[in-house]
């Protein structure tokens, strides 16, 4: 069964949800629970329920408060990622992205043996279920800009701020 949570982050609402294997979502939240419920059903999966007790997405929330607050530069959570093969290992890849650095589409690319994909990798990562947890925000383009962000330029450049990361032509 998939439980849900929301969590109000500096950045603002964090929508978190969860099943028996891990964390499968976490993502700025712009709808109502009604409406993140719809857009999983969407997905094919079942639409989760709100449980703010469950152990993980309490664990999730502390270590994201952590990380807010500087404490924490890296994530222990069980993850339950719902991808193609090609987007799994991107995220993977994505995920060894040390804490105050960054990488390319094309780095991460040449990584998965797949060096010609970097559009393909800015797809996969703007499709990571799990924002922060796996840090999409820390992948930017060729020229070192920001490139993109399914949360918000202004997210990105925050999170990479909270790093310590200086982002070219800023």
């Amino acid at each position: 069964m998939h439980s849900f949570t929301t969590w109000e982050s500096p950045l603002g609402p964090l929508w978190l949800a969860a099943d028996e294997e891990g964390l499968t979502a976490v993502h700025f939240a712009a709808a109502p629970d009604a409406a993140e419920r719809r857009r999983w059903r969407r997905w094919g999966l079942p639409a989760p329920q709100r449980d703010d007790d469950h152990p993980l997405l309490r664990r999730a929330v502390r270590q994201l408060e952590a990380y807010f607050l500087g404490e924490r530069t890296a994530f222990d959570l069980p993850l339950d990622l719902r991808g193609t093969p090609f987007q799994k290992r991107v995220w993977e890849e994505v995920a060894r992205i040390p804490y105050g650095e960054t990488r390319t589409y094309g780095y991460i690319a040449g990584q998965i043996g797949r060096p010609w994909a970097a559009r393909a990798v800015g797809q996969a990562v703007g499709r990571n279920p799990v924002v922060i947890v796996v840090p999409c925000h820390r992948v930017v383009a060729a020229d070192g800009t920001l490139g993109g962000f399914s949360s918000g330029l202004w997210r990105k450049r925050a999170l990479l701020a909270l790093e310590g990361v200086t982002v070219a032509g800023e």
